[in-house]
């Protein structure tokens, strides 16, 4: 078999550059990281976006299910050496160097699968769960494998910081959610609140609304605990990623919750120097 050629500097500028524009804080942590990790790691962001899109995107279900379903194929092609699309060339050194497990790729296109197909609509709490593993936590596990730790107690604090950071982003983003006609509060809660709306506008109007939204961001704050207690755990280099993420998206919740939950179109953020400041508080940095 050929070997497939490492990407070239100017693909390697591409993906970082489309990561910039994404305009996340991803790239404002990530951009810190030695250099091997940091390209492992927008190889990684780049993959996700592409899926994203997909979900995302206004194409009829039948086409986003097929290409999704390419992107299945994909990962045929790149874990047996040849990949064809920039991006999981990007993606064939880091899977290679940190034995990245394919069954992590797939459970986010699986998440994607979800999103795609219009089940996320006041789902039930064991499938927000289920989506929070696929689209937060395989991250959260690959992560860590690109970082170096791909131990249990690792994939474990992956899981459950995803699923932290996965509702303070519903939270965040119950506006721009409602656009795209999804609404991810669990219907559980909904009910309890006495809220049976039809339509996610609908819900985001409710005078119950903030008790709803509450109890979401106390469930979001309780596994940041919960993560907090399992990163002594993880190797200390490997989970300085995790705690940063930790770190932003634990001050992104508590801005939520001090703006409250009646101006949603007030979308709370950290600037770039205090992401930087938070990287260089983790010592998360490295060579140019």
């Amino acid at each position: 078999m050929t070997a497939m050629p490492p990407p070239a500097a100017a693909d390697r500028k591409a993906l970082a550059r489309g990561v910039a524009r994404a305009g996340s804080s991803f790239y404002w942590a990530m951009r810190l990281l030695p250099r091997p990790q940091r390209e492992a790691m927008f190889a990684l962001y780049a993959y996700c976006r592409e899926l994203d899109d997909i979900a995302d995107g206004t194409a009829p279900l039948a086409e986003k299910r097929g290409r999704l379903a390419a992107w299945r194929r994909e990962l045929d092609a790149l874990y047996a050496g040849m990949p064809a699309t920039p991006v999981s060339l990007a993606l064939l050194d880091p899977i290679r160097r940190c034995r990245l497990p394919r069954e992590e790729f797939e459970e986010i296109i699986a998440g994607m699968e979800m999103d795609a197909a219009g089940v996320m609509l006041a789902p039930l709490l064991p499938d927000l769960r289920l989506y929070c593993r696929r689209v937060a936590g395989a991250v959260g596990v690959l992560t860590l494998g690109i970082m170096g730790d791909r131990s249990r107690p690792a994939g474990c604090l992956a899981l459950v910081l995803g699923e932290a950071m996965q509702l303070t982003n519903i939270l965040r983003d119950l506006r721009e959610d409602a656009a795209l006609g999804r609404l991810y509060l669990p219907r559980e809660t909904l009910a309890e609140a006495g809220i049976v709306a039809a339509s996610p506008d609908e819900v985001l109007a409710h005078e119950a609304l903030p008790w709803v939204c509450d109890i979401v961001a106390a469930m979001a704050a309780a596994r940041f605990q919960e993560a907090r207690l399992m990163v002594p755990e993880v190797d200390p280099m490997a989970a300085a990623p995790a705690v940063m993420m930790m770190d932003i998206y634990s001050r992104l919740l508590d801005r939520l919750r001090e703006r409250g939950w009646q101006a949603l179109d007030q979308r709370p953020a950290l600037g770039k120097l205090e992401l930087v400041s938070i990287a260089l508080r983790h010592k998360v940095f490295g060579a140019a």
